[in-house]
């Protein structure tokens, strides 16, 4: 076993005595430029998080309207997985090597253009030529936005309420996004789930660039070639056979050639890195126990998560018989729980540690999903449905700002894009990985409501896993847990 690097890296984040930023660390305020950073990037971000989910009603519309065949429909959102996911770690190191601002610019703008093209879109090809571009501007966006707010707020409270807040913008996006794309293919056209991208590029495309200062490096190494093309490689067959196991199943040989495929390309990645002269992700970054241990309990946070949404809403409209619409509204408490676990995660955390967030929010979710375990198929425990979902929603989102924390702690300015990229790649990765894994426990049961009940049980001991493992693999600290 290679043993973990836990010694403290130098951060490079140490503010100059006396600048603005010096004094915003101390007294923890924010001033004007960095409240408009905020919002201009929460903005972006919140947008992005929409987008993921906004499609997932409009689909059998979109269907019928432009002639896509059943097997098809799936493509449309897993095109748009496999380019976010697949790119989301070179675009985090290429925004660190050519300037964040740039990327996160270039970005808003394809996000803009696809968007407008996608909603114009007369035909399946147009359509999916859209989604892949909406997925590559979002692996450029996503580690961009972060790594500008990562190091535009210095190490502390005022960066872990930073991250707190988009991080509950974020999830409160995943749910705006399935209700919203609901009432704006109701109401008007599914092609408002594209068009209604455009303004809000728009916007941050103008107000972006007087707000938000340039970062980059003064010398600029070359690209790893190698190693982006190994994780790149990697993840791109790690989406697609997670994501074809839930239409095909996990014995497919299309699914086994994938997997096979990504776990070879994954573990070749960190020998591939030694030996390169400016490596993708340096060596001494792999094995920090804040990277290692931090995402994984980010990985576990969101593919559970993600996934508890996906057996609700199995149980709602199969079970129950719920309306789509319907289903998606009940998920409105579960995004209060989200917001709420977020603004409440940066005091947790400056009181106590990011390490106790992950431990602390990872055992609220786990009690919270498994009250669960005692829905029936009556409409009668509605309610607990409703106080299970807002409670796991605290928790979840608590362990998540504790992950982004722990994961981008410790690191330099310099670095920012890369660790924000690998955050961005566990939270683009648990999000696909999810549901098909709890599809397959699904299936293992006899009855739709035995295997709902044995998946929640399962997605349950799975965050408390994480937890355990956050307890005892990441060292206490006041801030930087887990050097």
């Amino acid at each position: 076993m290679v043993a973990l690097d836990v010694s403290p890296a130098p951060s490079g984040t140490e503010p100059a005595p006396g600048s603005a930023r010096e004094d915003a660390r101390m007294d923890g305020r924010m001033d004007g430029r960095m409240r408009l950073v905020l919002v201009v990037l929460l903005v972006a971000q919140f947008m992005l998080a929409v987008d993921f989910s906004i499609l997932n009603v409009a689909l059998p519309v979109i269907g019928e309207g432009l002639g896509f065949t059943l097997g098809g429909l799936q493509w449309i959102g897993t095109a748009f997985a496999l380019a976010a996911a697949g790119f989301t770690l070179l675009f985090g190191r290429v925004a660190d090597l050519v300037g964040r601002r740039r990327i996160f610019l270039g970005g808003m703008a394809v996000l803009g253009v696809a968007s407008l093209a996608g909603g114009l879109a007369t035909g399946p090809e147009m359509l999916m030529v859209a989604r892949v571009a909406q997925g590559l501007a979002t692996a450029a966006v996503t580690p961009a936005g972060l790594s500008l707010l990562t190091s535009a707020f210095p190490e502390g409270p005022l960066r872990d309420r930073a991250l707190g807040l988009n991080g509950a913008l974020m999830s409160a996006g995943f749910t705006t996004g399935a209700v919203l794309g609901g009432v704006l293919t109701d109401l008007l056209s599914w092609r408002w789930a594209f068009f209604v991208n455009v303004p809000v590029a728009l916007a941050v495309l103008l107000v972006a660039p007087a707000v938000i200062k340039e970062s980059r490096p003064a010398v600029r190494p070359r690209l790893d070639v190698p190693g982006a093309v190994t994780v790149t490689g990697g993840l791109l067959a790690l989406v697609y056979g997670l994501t074809a196991a839930g239409e095909d199943g996990w014995t497919a040989p299309a699914v086994l050639m994938a997997l096979a495929a990504a776990a070879v390309l994954l573990t070749a990645f960190p020998f591939v890195e030694r030996r390169a002269s400016a490596p993708l992700v340096p060596v001494r970054v792999l094995r920090r126990r804040t990277v290692v241990w931090g995402n994984l309990a980010g990985l576990v946070a969101f593919a559970t998560e993600t996934s508890l949404v996906f057996l609700m809403t199995l149980h709602l409209q199969d079970v129950l018989g719920f309306s789509p619409l319907a289903a998606g509204l009940s998920f409105g408490v579960l995004g209060a729980g989200t917001v709420l676990g977020g603004l409440f995660a940066p005091r947790f955390i400056g009181r106590f540690s990011a390490r106790t967030a992950l431990v602390a929010g990872g055992a609220l979710q786990a009690v919270a999903t498994l009250s669960l375990m005692a829905l029936g198929d009556e409409r009668s425990m509605y309610g607990l449905l409703l106080a299970g979902t807002f409670a796991g929603g605290v928790g979840n989102m608590l362990a998540i700002v504790g992950f982004m924390v722990t994961a981008t702690s410790g690191l330099p300015d310099t670095e920012q894009g890369m660790a924000t990229g690998i955050a961005t790649m566990t939270q683009q990765v648990g999000i696909t990985l999810g549901a098909p894994v709890m599809s397959a426990v699904v299936v293992t049961a006899t009855t739709l409501p035995g295997g709902i009940g044995r998946a929640v049980l399962v997605n349950a001991a799975l965050v408390l896993a994480a937890a355990l493992a956050s307890a005892l693999l990441l060292r206490s600290g006041p801030q930087q847990d887990g050097r």
